[in-house]
């Protein structure tokens, strides 16, 4: 397949695999233990139907949805992915500029290649920072000021990775071992990097494995770049941290990895001002259920009290109209652009965010509801059980 004839993300998906290591794609691709959450993301929306108004016709479709303030040109943002630019040399520069230019916004994974500088600097949208508690409070110090002063709008803090899931394709194709930096533990995996030789030729151009450069280690500079499971094992973030936090970071706080109502009223009485849905992508804990599931019981614990945002199996514009539909300000979107990003750097992720709101038009205008503001549960059906939780 070639980048023209991209019609949905799976194509992208596809593109992808073909020029992405198997390293890098399935690190991309795949998610803990069975992979039963990850699957489940996806397949929950399949169980929620829609319930159209026909005979209806309008001119303007309004798509646009307020975000912590900010106006977003559809409900959907970037998604912080780490090791963004192992998939793509442009990483999270590109994937900020591709969601500018579409009108939206992009969250920074702590995990990244680019300085936070230069990801605020190319997006003319709303940017926010995702904080991982790498290298001690006292680099997290250093990171918020930094993108405090860089005019990041928002904090959003994961509080769902005390230790990093089994994600078991990782192991299988040596990932720790890419990343470390002994070159005799790379040779077994070198056949398979070799096989996709304009992979290699531009991580080769971009100088090869990049250090974290927003994580800043004092008197040791920018941490190496490691693989996630040590990344993740010394940095979780508690409810105790966030007094902690509150006190660095003046804007607006986004508490991101809750899955049910009584975590949700504790994210309100801590102060956060958005919560985020989301079960990291099917990526830490296997078979708790999909966001999308979860999204109904802390959208009645909140009680409109705050946005809540939702992440995990979001594929298509209609996967997008249902988690509004069923109270959702706006979805996150993670893999969607990064199988572009990965494809086909900033056109990639420009194409996917393309894509997606073509199909959130596309899907308001055959339910018969002109505006993204006026979406609600009756346009949707959804399984008895569900209502039973």
């Amino acid at each position: 397949m070639k980048f023209s004839q991209v019609v949905n993300i799976e194509d992208l998906r596809c593109l992808a695999r073909d020029r992405a290591p198997k390293s890098v794609f399935d690190y991309l691709d795949g998610g803990a233990e069975a992979e039963l959450t990850l699957a489940e993301n996806c397949r929950a929306f399949r169980d929620v139907t829609f319930r159209p108004r026909t005979g209806v016709a309008f001119g303007e479709c309004d798509l646009k949805a307020r975000v912590l303030g900010h106006e977003l040109s559809f409900p959907a943002m970037l998604a912080p992915v780490g090791y963004s630019r192992l998939m793509h040399p442009g990483g999270e520069v590109a994937a900020a500029r591709a969601a500018g230019e579409t009108g939206t916004g992009y969250i920074l994974s702590t995990i990244s290649g680019h300085t936070l500088e230069d990801v605020k600097a190319a997006s003319s949208g709303p940017v926010w920072y995702q904080l991982y508690l790498l290298g001690g409070r006292e680099a997290a110090e250093g990171a918020l000021d930094r993108a405090r002063r860089a005019g990041f709008s928002a904090l959003v803090i994961t509080v769902d990775t005390p230790v990093a899931g089994m994600r078991e394709r990782d192991p299988r194709n040596g990932m720790k071992q890419l990343l470390g930096s002994s070159p005799f533990a790379k040779i077994p995996y070198l056949p398979e990097i070799m096989s996709h030789p304009g992979w290699l030729v531009r991580f080769l151009l971009d100088g090869g494995i990049p250090k974290l450069a927003n994580i800043v280690i004092p008197g040791k500079g920018p941490m190496e770049l490691i693989d996630v499971a040590s990344a993740l094992a010394k940095a979780a973030v508690t409810w105790k941290d966030l007094e902690w936090i509150r006190q660095l970071w003046p804007g607006p706080i986004v508490v991101k990895g809750l899955l049910t109502g009584d975590d949700a009223k504790r994210a309100v009485d801590e102060g956060a001002a958005a919560v985020v849905v989301s079960n990291h992508g099917g990526r830490q804990l296997d078979s708790v259920p999909a966001t999308l599931l979860a999204l109904p019981e802390v959208v009645a614990a909140v009680n409109g009290r705050i946005d809540v945002l939702m992440d995990g199996g979001i594929r298509r514009g209609g996967d997008i109209v249902k988690a509004v539909c069923l109270g959702a300000r706006a979805v996150l979107v993670g893999r969607a652009y990064a199988y572009g990003l990965a494809a086909a750097g900033q056109p990639g992720v420009a194409r996917a965010l393309e894509i997606l709101r073509t199909d959130v038009e596309r899907t308001l205008r055959l339910l018969g509801c002109s505006s993204v503001s006026k979406l609600n549960p009756s346009y949707v059906d959804v399984p008895r059980s569900w209502l039973a939780r």
